[in-house]
């Protein structure tokens, strides 16, 4: 696992994008996976303006979805499919077709978690995915002790995670209880996983994630696992690190043809 500490999210967004055009100039037609909610957005923001630069092609892109609740209509927009429409689909001018994700109101979840795995496998794998982590070290909806080899399934949101995305919604009462997600084994078959963190409340989650024990009570912890798995954090997510300044000094060192 490599941890890279940068001054802000703003920073963070462009390091990633920059990794995700790298990995579209060597593979136009890659499978990225995209994460949700407030903190990847400077990612999708500088990505979509390296597309509409010309700084790289991403014509031939493909984007597929981490997670989604259950029971809301494809078209609500706080479903995840138009989240994600909304903010990479379209700003980086793809269309529809170039957008794959599991159906959260099919009549049989069950049947449809278990399609969305064999979809993500047909497609050839997700080439870079991009992971966020919750407060209390969730990564997609799995929520603490989720088993470490799980699967795309239907999970029950902690109160924790409803309240923290019960501000994109009009009431709190209207965040669903379920959702499908990509299960930690699922999501520990892209070739890349890149989780960025920003903020003092993740810090700790972060410490725990990086440099804490690998145990399913901190789902994000998997990672560990990995054979490459990036972890860009800013400063504040950093601040309960206690290597730190050895993750500073290893990224500054490194090689110029070795990227993230």
């Amino acid at each position: 696992m490599e941890v890279v500490i940068v001054p802000d999210a703003v920073a963070g967004g462009e390091l990633i994008a920059e990794t995700i055009a790298a990995l579209l100039t060597r593979k136009p037609g890659a499978l990225l996976g995209v994460a949700t909610g407030s903190t990847p957005l400077p990612v999708y923001e500088a990505l979509a303006a390296k597309a509409a630069s010309g700084a790289v092609d991403v014509s031939r892109a493909r984007i597929c979805q981490l997670d989604e609740y259950v029971g809301l209509p494809a078209g609500h927009p706080e479903s995840y499919r138009s989240v994600v429409l909304r903010e990479v689909v379209r700003p980086l001018g793809l269309g529809e077709d170039a957008f794959m994700g599991p159906d959260g109101a099919a009549g049989d979840i069950a049947a449809a978690c278990a399609e969305y795995d064999r979809a993500l496998a047909e497609a050839g794998g997700v080439d870079l995915q991009l992971l966020g982590i919750g407060t209390d070290g969730h990564i997609g909806f799995n929520e603490p002790c989720s088993s470490l080899a799980s699967r795309t399934r239907i999970k029950t949101l902690t109160r924790q995670t409803r309240q923290d995305n019960a501000r994109f919604f009009d009431s709190p009462e209207e965040v669903p209880h379920h959702v499908i997600t990509q299960g930690i084994g699922t999501i520990l078959e892209a070739r890349h996983l890149v989780l960025l963190a920003t903020g003092e409340a993740k810090a700790e989650a972060v410490a725990l994630a990086v440099e804490g024990p690998l145990a399913a009570v901190v789902p994000a912890s998997a990672l560990q696992l990995h054979p490459h798995a990036t972890v860009v954090v800013d400063e504040a997510a950093a601040s309960g690190l206690k290597l730190a300044g050895y993750f500073r000094d290893t990224y500054a060192a490194k090689p110029d043809w070795q990227a993230i």
